[in-house]
């Protein structure tokens, strides 16, 4: 999945539709700068990684329990916007998390989108996703 040309400058609406800059929201996760404080933050974050490219964001929040070897992106897909559904514990004090989503999306066949139910568990503090369910 992927979606962009990746370009984005701190001023630019962040792509996880939070109504922050990308500078002030998930530009500082993605760069290394701020670790995501809670599950849903993280969330967002990756969700912003599939939307401007950057697979090596998308490796490294990933538990590495279950990380791939690799992510391959692919440049025909677009990410539209992301709708947070629901979350379940996932706070600063929880070491685990849920979030239910659905991202929106443009490529070749149209538009379509993803409805998953992601865990995110921490790792020497730091919250990774585990695996989700795609919804149906």
């Amino acid at each position: 999945m992927h979606i962009g040309d990746g370009r984005r400058t701190d001023d630019d609406r962040c792509p996880c539709r939070s109504g922050e800059v990308f500078g002030q929201c998930c530009g500082p996760r993605l760069d290394g700068s701020r670790p995501a404080p809670t599950a849903e933050t993280l969330m967002r974050s990756r969700y912003t990684a599939f939307a401007v490219g950057d697979a090596a964001y998308l490796l490294e929040s990933w538990h590495p329990r279950t990380r791939p070897a690799r992510v391959d992106l692919d440049p025909g897909q677009r990410w539209m916007m992301l709708e947070i559904l629901r979350t379940e514990s996932g706070g600063p004090f929880d070491d685990t998390g849920v979030v239910e989503f659905r991202a929106h999306y443009r490529d070749a066949g149209g538009r379509g989108s993803l409805h998953e139910c992601s865990r995110f568990a921490k790792v020497d503090g730091a919250w990774r996703y585990l695996d989700g369910d795609v919804a149906m």
